[in-house]
């Protein structure tokens, strides 16, 4: 009994051991805390995952992956869980825990897009602790910062995350970063001045040079970035072309040896579809270059008076041209503008952007209000027509992207809503084009409190909208509206000594999104009320853009200074809506100081063919318009593949400075002039 006795004397001593050493080895078979890791890293999990993580944890680990369900939280756009979830942080975190904090206080801020919010925090933020991910993080809150707006530090921020990144994410820094540098202008460019060891973003510089000075060139373009690419060979870029600028190695040029130019020949948008086949006929027939030389050279007789141009094929229009304000032109590019202004007695010379047309290619002209478009377009293919110019109406547009024909065409108006197709390509002459344009040159004379004042119309409300996001994609705040009725209601404001005050009514597409909330000590408004906002985003009205007929402006101009006196501080802008070309001194003057936008041709970039243009529509300047539209569509015609292939594409044209963006939409930015002491000079 007693080596019994002594075995479970013995078993019972040796329990507590046996026993620990479970404890241990189960101890040691449960996984190590990977929240540190995940912090440090990428954070590839979902939101649920680390939600989880948390709920399972406890004390410093628990806070680490409370961390990482923020951070995917804003990622995936759950922007108030996120928010709930970062205010319940506990107040003693440790120096790493503090640092992931202070970056994901900035990307809440730029979630609720409080852009300048997130800007003064960056400023603030040291980053020497940061891991290379977290280092990635803040030069990415820059970027977001920034809006897209092209400066030297989005640059430099650019350029300074790009070696932080995977392999996978490396092309789209580095197509951000060719994006930024061919945003800007060559103005902006001479600007930058940069420190003598940024190399890296001295290649860059070198590479945007080069590309200002070949653009419109594709071989020019194609040899010069190869010569680029053996100079730079340690550049990003260099390593890892711009996607855009692979697209200029793969260039093809397409035919543009048959064209068919489709427009109404009859009914009530006849006359504005003669109008642009006149130009585009004189166009080809004279080999017009895009803009001719400037102001001050004498006239050529490069251009074939229109009287004395050849019968064209399938045209069944009116002999005459008829007054454009018999027409309904609801459907047209352009709502039915007076005439222009006469063009400044100077204008600097342009020289064209792009190589000489074809003046070889045939054209055949077919009429879209004599039979559906896609018997037409079924017409033009056994044709065997190699581009399409046209068609003019929205319907007939709306109705061509429908077709999904594989046809290249330059459709004469722009959709709603603009499809990217690779074989189209969109070129209207628009009040939302002449908006946006209007809000780059206010926001470019340093205005940043402006009004608009637009007819009670759907005219109105486009003219509103399209200013209003251009003017937020340029990083303004809110813009004001004020919307008037007739000539006869105007007259009734004179009569009644009311005037026009520089207050409105916030157009919602300018409001800040955000709710009110405070992240890090940072409040975020919510947006103000109608009542809350009469003198812009901060301090009085410093802009005021006029969307308003002859007779209306000759109204409207008096009343505001009626009610805000002569020397309000505001700066009036007009579209072309205003501009005539008859206009007598009287009214010159009574427009003093008004700026208002106008096509090249008709500001006196052209005179040559501004006099061929005038004598061919009767010296109607609205249909001027449309056949300075009609030269600039044969020049585009011809340079279909670089609009479409090679990204920068810019023609100095008659209707404005074309470009065209991602979808291939041509944006024109026009010529601005200004009432002087009786006299229309060059705006600065």
């Amino acid at each position: 009994m007693v080596p019994s006795t002594l075995l479970r004397s013995k078993a019972a001593r040796c329990l507590p051991v046996v026993l620990a050493a479970l404890l241990f080895a189960g101890c040691g078979t449960q996984a190590p805390d990977q929240s540190a890791a995940h912090m440090q890293g990428e954070a590839q999990a979902n939101s649920a995952y680390y939600l989880q993580q948390m709920q399972q944890s406890s004390d410093d680990t628990k806070t680490n992956w409370q961390l990482l369900a923020i951070r995917a939280l804003i990622k995936e756009g759950k922007r108030e869980q996120a928010t709930e979830l970062y205010r319940q942080l506990p107040e003693d975190l440790t120096a790493e825990q503090h640092r992931e904090q202070r970056l994901l206080d900035i990307e809440l801020i730029l979630a609720n897009k409080n852009y300048q919010g997130a800007a003064a925090e960056l400023a603030t933020l040291d980053i020497s602790g940061f891991s290379d991910a977290q280092k990635a993080r803040y030069y990415q809150a820059q970027i977001d910062a920034s809006q897209g707006r092209p400066s030297l530090e989005l640059l430099r921020a650019l350029i300074a995350q790009e070696p932080l990144l995977q392999p996978a994410e490396k092309q789209k820094n580095i197509d951000a970063t060719w994006q930024t540098l061919s945003s800007m202008t060559p103005d902006q460019a001479n600007l930058l001045v940069i420190s003598a060891d940024e190399n890296v973003l001295r290649g860059w510089l070198d590479l945007q040079r080069m590309w200002f000075d070949n653009r419109s060139d594709p071989a020019m373009l194609k040899a010069g970035i190869h010569d680029w690419q053996t100079r730079y060979p340690q550049n990003p870029g260099a390593k890892l072309l711009p996607t855009q600028l692979v697209n200029v190695q793969n260039f093809k040029p397409a035919s543009a040896e048959r064209i068919a130019l489709l427009l109404p020949l009859n009914g009530q948008a006849a006359v504005f579809g003669r109008a642009i086949q006149q130009g585009f006929e004189a166009a080809k027939n004279s080999s017009l270059s895009p803009v001719n030389a400037p102001a001050s050279a004498p006239q050529t007789d490069a251009a074939q008076p229109a009287a004395e141009q050849p019968a064209l094929e399938h045209t069944t229009g009116p002999d005459g041209i008829v007054s454009p304000s018999a027409a309904n032109v609801n459907d047209l590019t352009q709502d039915n503008a007076t005439p222009a202004v006469e063009p400044a007695a100077t204008a600097p010379a342009t020289q064209t952007a792009a190589s000489a047309a074809n003046p070889g290619a045939e054209i055949k002209i077919y009429d879209t209000s004599s039979q559906p478009l896609n018997q037409v377009l079924n017409q033009v293919q056994q044709d065997g027509a190699s581009i399409v110019v046209g068609p003019l109406l929205k319907p007939n547009v709306d109705e061509l992207v429908r077709s999904n024909t594989p046809l290249n065409v330059l459709a004469m108006n722009e959709p709603e809503n603009v499809q990217n197709r690779a074989n189209i390509c969109y070129f209207a002459l628009s009040p939302e084009d002449e908006a946006r344009d209007a809000a780059d040159h206010i926001w470019q004379q340093g205005q940043r409190n402006p009004l608009l004042l637009v007819p009670r119309t759907s005219l109105g409300d486009r003219v509103t909208r399209a200013f209003a996001e251009q003017w937020q994609q340029l990083g303004g705040g809110t813009v004001l509206q004020q919307k008037f009725g007739s000539v006869s209601e105007l007259k009734m404001g004179i009569n009644s000594g009311s005037g026009i005050a520089l207050t409105g009514s916030p157009v919602a597409s300018s409001l800040p999104s955000q709710q009110a909330t405070t992240i890090g000590g940072l409040t975020i408004p919510a947006p103000p009320t109608d009542a809350q906002i009469t003198a812009g985003s901060s301090g009085n009205v410093d802009a005021v853009y006029i969307v308003a007929s002859p007779d209306e402006i000759a109204l409207i101009k008096p009343m505001i200074a009626m009610r805000t006196g002569s020397h309000n501080g505001a700066t009036l802008y007009a579209s072309s809506r205003s501009a005539q070309g008859n206009t007598g001194p009287d009214f010159r003057l009574e427009m003093e100081g008004l700026q208002f936008s106008e096509i090249p041709m008709l500001a006196g970039d052209n005179p040559g063919l501004q006099q061929q243009a005038l004598a061919a529509v009767n010296n109607d300047y609205s249909l001027a318009r449309l056949y300075a539209m009609g030269v600039d569509a044969w020049s585009l015609a011809n340079h279909f593949s670089q609009m479409r292939q090679v990204q920068g594409f810019q023609l100095n044209g008659n209707t404005g400075t074309l470009t065209a963006d991602q979808d291939c939409v041509i944006n024109r930015k026009l010529t601005w002039l200004k009432y002087q002491q009786g006299q229309v000079v060059r705006a600065n």
